[in-house]
């Protein structure tokens, strides 16, 4: 396949870069962040239920000449 280049450095990532450099405590605010929504210790009877639980919806929900029956 040959050598792939990893130097490119998009221009959004430079700018993130640049203002966690300013602002050190946001890797911080990140992680409480992340911890508040995302690191879920998970319940597998609550995701059972959950999954039970759903209804099962109708085709095309965003057509505007669907009405449903």
């Amino acid at each position: 396949m040959g050598d792939v280049n990893t130097s490119y450095v998009s221009d959004h990532t430079k700018w993130i870069n640049e203002q966690l450099e300013k602002n050190p405590a946001w890797v911080e605010d990140q992680k409480v962040g992340r911890a508040l929504w995302w690191d879920k210790k998970q319940d597998v009877d609550s995701s059972q239920r959950n999954a039970e639980s759903k209804v099962a919806q109708k085709p095309y929900p965003y057509d505007v000449n669907f009405f449903g029956e």
